[in-house]
């Protein structure tokens, strides 16, 4: 997916998101690692109707900014009433210990996700008391 550019010396990556899917790899989502630097990792997810297991929520302790950029796809925040439904160019930022869950993707179609995994210590967005999801 990346292209090696030279600039100044140093390899300069590119790629395009929506380019060379993975297939449906015996059911499971495809990860790729974009750019990893300290505190900060970038990937790309492709789901083709994957879902967390029933009961289990992620509960990370980094931070992650999605954004939707093609397909669809339900995300579940725990405490909310029902899970969000997501479409392209739809972006959520998950504090760290923001539980969650994928409730469903789109089975006929790629559904396919950057994913911004950051540290983050105290800060907007969370609930200092408990790290839980806010707003």
């Amino acid at each position: 997916m990346n292209d090696a550019i030279e600039h100044r010396g140093a390899p300069a990556a590119a790629g395009n998101l929506l380019q060379g899917l993975p297939a449906a790899a015996g059911g499971r989502e495809a990860f790729e690692e974009l750019l990893a630097r300290p505190g900060l990792r970038i990937e790309r997810i492709v789901s083709t109707g994957q879902a967390s297991p029933p009961g289990f929520w992620y509960d990370q302790p980094d931070g992650e900014w999605v954004l939707l950029l093609s397909g669809r796809a339900r995300l579940w925040l725990e405490g909310e009433a029902s899970p969000r439904c997501l479409a392209p160019g739809d972006w959520i930022d998950l504090p760290p210990h923001c539980r969650h869950r994928v409730d469903w993707t789109d089975p006929d179609q790629p559904t396919v996700w950057l994913a911004v995994h950051y540290e983050m210590g105290i800060g907007a967005g969370m609930d200092p008391a408990g790290g839980a999801c806010v707003g």
